[in-house]
């Protein structure tokens, strides 16, 4: 069977680990993502005292880790020439790989793309699909070339947005998805059965890094919109709303949707509070109102105060910035 080299990081990384093992491959290198990311010194300190999944991972299955500072490193390119692999898996990597370093394996350097490409190729797929709010993603398979998740497509299988999911749902199901079908796709590869599909550009859609408007939240949108908005961020980041140069931020798994029975139609306007539930309840530009319950008050000094704040400041036809 192939012999192996994985670069990745977290859940993905740790995934495409099984799903090789589970292949009968043997995993002859592994390159985590967090030795470009952080200092040798703290690495280790935290390896000792609190390591993490893909780390103990590692060494679980016991699988000699590659030390280079960069995947497009001369370092990394000697210890790949080395190692001489069949195929190097990749999951969840945000270097750009030079042509050289493609390459280098004898067989094909494979990425493993948490969505249906063409479709939300970038950085953070989770969180684009749930905004957007899409029904499903998935997980494609794919040649790496010079250009970011655009090579010829292997193998790709479907996973569903439940209606309710944030980010961290959607990415658990997906790296699970991904650990049976990188089995399926390394017996298919042994046994010559793969015809490589290339991607149509034309249905192509790219999303890049979010900014830092991106967080916050306008309620001139549809009550499902800004849902979906709130929950796709999670955990990468929190989402806000401005109330009186006060900043909320809403709980992901707080959320509810709800007909509008009241006189109050004007988007953005509160129609009700609850100060024991932390809840504020607001007209959204499709009518309907959303209850965000759970709310938080930004700050370290505001945090204790969210329930006070919102029994004596938060007014039933305040308006939400």
């Amino acid at each position: 069977m192939f012999k192996i080299v994985i670069l990745g990081h977290g859940d993905m990384l740790s995934n495409l680990i099984i799903g090789a093992t589970d292949a009968k491959c043997k995993i002859v290198g592994v390159f985590r993502y967090e030795r470009l990311k952080t200092c040798s010194i703290y690495r280790k300190l935290k390896d000792f005292f609190i390591p993490s999944k893909e780390y103990s991972y590692i060494k679980s299955y016991g699988l000699p880790e590659i030390k280079a500072k960069s995947a497009n490193s001369e370092e990394f390119k000697r210890e790949l020439l080395a190692l001489n692999p069949d195929i190097v898996l990749v999951g969840t990597w945000s270097e750009k790989l030079k042509k050289d370093i493609v390459q280098l394996p004898k067989i094909a350097m494979i990425n493993a793309h948490p969505s249906l490409l063409p479709k939300y190729r970038g950085p953070n797929p989770y969180l684009q699909t749930i905004w957007h709010r899409e029904k499903q993603s998935g997980i494609t398979f794919h040649l790496m070339n010079e250009k970011f998740d655009s090579g010829a497509i292997l193998l790709q299988k479907t996973v569903e947005i439940k209606p309710d999911d944030t980010g961290k749902e959607l990415k658990e199901r997906t790296v699970l998805t991904a650990r049976s079908a990188v089995t399926e796709l390394l017996n298919m590869l042994a046994d010559d059965f793969i015809i490589p599909v290339d991607q149509s550009e034309e249905r192509a859609t790219y999303f890049s890094q979010i900014k830092q408007e991106d967080v916050m939240l306008d309620f001139k949108q549809s009550a499902e919109e800004i849902s979906a908005h709130i929950r796709a961020f999670h955990p990468w980041s929190k989402t806000f709303f401005e109330h009186k140069n006060k900043f909320f931020i809403p709980n992901p798994y707080a959320l509810e949707i709800l007909e509008n029975t009241t006189e109050i139609k004007e988007n953005r306007t509160i129609v009700d509070k609850n100060n024991k539930e932390k809840s504020i309840t607001v007209v959204c530009g499709d009518g309907k109102l959303l209850k965000m319950s759970n709310l938080k008050l930004y700050g370290i000094l505001n945090k204790p105060f969210c329930s006070f704040y919102i029994k004596h400041f938060v007014k039933k036809h305040d308006k939400l910035l």
